[in-house]
């Protein structure tokens, strides 16, 4: 039994070595060193040299050559060969011709072969034919084996079914491995793939509300009319410069990430309200604020905070109910012990359970021409300030939206 396990652990401990190689290799992006194979493969020769007396089996010492000849490695196999060589004839005093010319043999076959398709299983089914060939030359022919026929016939035939049942197992077992390293490596570039995808579904998302907003103006825009002019200027400026920062951010599609300073959350209330102003007038909908006239600093990224409060002000625009005669949005605060509150709520179709339980998953959406992305980013930003946002809906009566901002 120790005979069996020193066997298969000399054949299988440097694969698997390999294999974790490969796997480090592919998970740092570092490139991939096709030497380290050859480097184990005489490691596997040298062990099963030093270690003969102990493996009871040098036959397996030629499944090694085996994998460096289906891997294509061809100064490999002169090099492992000349050490089998080297050993047979002076260790063993095996007749020197006779060897090289089943190791020459070796290769020009594998020549033959290499010059049309590679078929793995015929260069093994010949390998272990030529294998069992000289080994039956061996035994039967310079009679190392003092044994009656039958006993070195049934030597023969075990030591060749092991062979090859330990060449193919080995090779099946280095070659789904490099296969599950390489498909867990393209499963990584197809993630790296979708979040890239995301972000550039979500950056489409978000420009088009500050550029509509821009449209809106510049279609009310009166050169002629200078109190106009110096009304709307500003915010266009204004929507221009956060639709550059979002641009800015997405180029990296990574993480996104919140660049905090001390924000008037009053005043950026209201400048969100002013920005929507034209758009709200344009869809007859009604705002009701009920925000202080008053002053309170938090530490937030201004630019995100305001994105997300768009993106609810025009959630809650576009929940119109045909049933009722005017849309109304209601937009409090309230500051709590540790959070400063902001609740939107409309009165326009609302969500069902189903709906409500799936607002903030990526990509889901109910709209037409939605994206599901507004949602999930609007989460996302809140819950990198340390925040929170919840959903209340009931059909047909409205949705409430509650953002928590830490104090």
């Amino acid at each position: 039994m120790i005979y069996i396990f020193l066997n298969l652990s000399i054949l299988l401990l440097p694969i698997a070595i390999y294999l974790l190689n490969l796997s480090y290799n592919n998970n740092y992006k570092k490139k991939y060193d096709s030497i380290f194979l050859s480097f184990i493969l005489i490691i596997q020769v040298v062990l099963f040299l030093l270690l003969h007396d102990y493996s009871k089996s040098l036959i397996l010492i030629n499944i090694p050559l085996l994998i460096s000849y289906l891997k294509r490695k061809e100064l490999t196999c002169m090099i492992l060969s000349i050490l089998i060589f080297l050993y047979y004839t002076n260790v063993f005093n095996y007749n020197p011709f006779f060897i090289f010319f089943e190791y020459a043999l070796y290769f020009v076959i594998y020549l033959i072969i290499n010059k049309k398709i590679m078929n793995y299983n015929l260069l093994i089914y010949i390998f272990v034919f030529i294998k069992s060939i000289t080994l039956a030359i061996e035994v039967f022919y310079f009679n190392i084996n003092a044994n009656s026929f039958f006993i070195n016939f049934l030597d023969v035939f075990i030591k060749m079914f092991v062979f090859y049942l330990s060449s193919y197992l080995v090779f099946i077992f280095l070659l789904r491995g490099e296969e599950i390293m390489n498909l867990n490596t393209a499963i990584r570039e197809l993630e790296k793939e979708k979040v890239l995808r995301t972000s550039l579904f979500k950056l489409t998302h978000e420009i088009k509300n500050p550029i509509a907003v821009c449209k809106g103006y510049l279609d009310m825009l009166d050169l002629k009319d200078e109190l106009k002019v110096r009304k709307y200027i500003p915010i266009i400026k204004g929507e221009i410069e956060r639709t550059l920062t979002l641009m800015d951010d997405y180029l990296e599609y990574t993480k996104l990430k919140i660049n905090k300073e001390i924000v008037d959350i009053y005043m950026l209330l209201d400048e969100v309200i002013k920005s929507l102003d034209l758009f709200f007038r344009e869809n007859n909908i009604q705002i009701n604020i009920n925000i202080p006239d008053d002053e309170l600093y938090l530490n937030l990224d201004y630019n995100r905070i305001k994105q997300v409060l768009i993106n609810m002000l025009k959630n809650a625009s576009e929940a119109f109910d045909l049933k009722k005669k005017k849309m109304i949005i209601k937009i409090k605060t309230k500051v709590l012990k540790k959070y400063f509150e902001i609740i939107i709520e409309d009165n326009g179709i609302g969500m069902d359970k189903e709906t409500l339980n799936n607002v903030t998953n990526l990509f889901f959406t109910t709209k037409k021409n939605g994206s599901g992305l507004g949602t999930s980013l609007s989460k996302e930003i809140i819950e990198l300030h340390g925040g929170k946002i919840r959903y209340e809906s009931t059909i047909n009566l409205g949705t409430k939206v509650t953002i928590l901002l830490p104090i």
